[in-house]
């Protein structure tokens, strides 16, 4: 197994680290929680990179690496409304979940056709734009600890906003997937 795929699999294992963080470690988990997430980011930087730089792209990797984001994503949404966060509703779990699951299939589909869909530029803006959205209300999160929530501000615009443009992109990059590989949806 080549580095980027084990970065990919790392990314993996640190996801119910995250979560245990984030839900039952108090203050310090998370402080903690936002080094895990941070570090699982990281990840997904790096593996992509390394692997077009020493040309070890894998299938393996074309069809993990957006699992691993999708699966870390899932991770921190499900822990923010466990939480109560503020800023994340069902509805925004819904939208990106709905999303995921979709492009998901079709990437499933695809594959049995021996296609292998790769992630778009649209799609990795929108996990860019998600993992943003993610640091930014474990940030809140962390404030809250220590004051009240700062309702109309400029931190409560930049959360807000970073939440808005996520759901946005999930939304536009899943209509960009669905209409590049319209043709999986043609019978034979």
């Amino acid at each position: 197994m080549n580095l980027p795929n084990k970065l990919t699999l790392f990314r993996v294992i640190l996801i119910p680290v995250f979560m245990i963080l984030f839900l039952n470690c108090g203050t310090a988990g998370l402080y903690l929680s936002l080094f895990v997430f941070l570090l699982a980011a990281f990840t997904d930087f790096l593996d992509g990179r390394i692997a077009r730089r020493t040309g070890s792209v894998t299938t393996f990797g074309k069809l993990m690496d957006p699992m691993a984001d999708k699966l870390l994503t899932f991770a921190a949404l499900i822990c923010f409304l466990a939480a109560d966060a503020e800023y994340i509703n069902a509805w925004v779990l819904i939208v990106i979940i709905g999303r995921e699951l979709i492009v998901t299939g079709m990437r499933m589909l695809a594959l049995e056709e021996n296609i292998v869909i790769s992630a778009s530029f649209l799609g990795k803006l929108k996990t860019v734009s998600q993992f943003l959205m993610i640091t930014a209300v474990i940030i809140n999160e962390i404030i809250a600890v220590y004051s009240e929530p700062m309702h109309g501000g400029f931190w409560n615009f930049v959360v807000f906003a970073l939440v808005i443009a996520a759901v946005v992109l999930t939304l536009v990059s899943g209509v960009d997937y669905i209409y590049k590989n319209r043709g999986l949806f043609t019978f034979k």
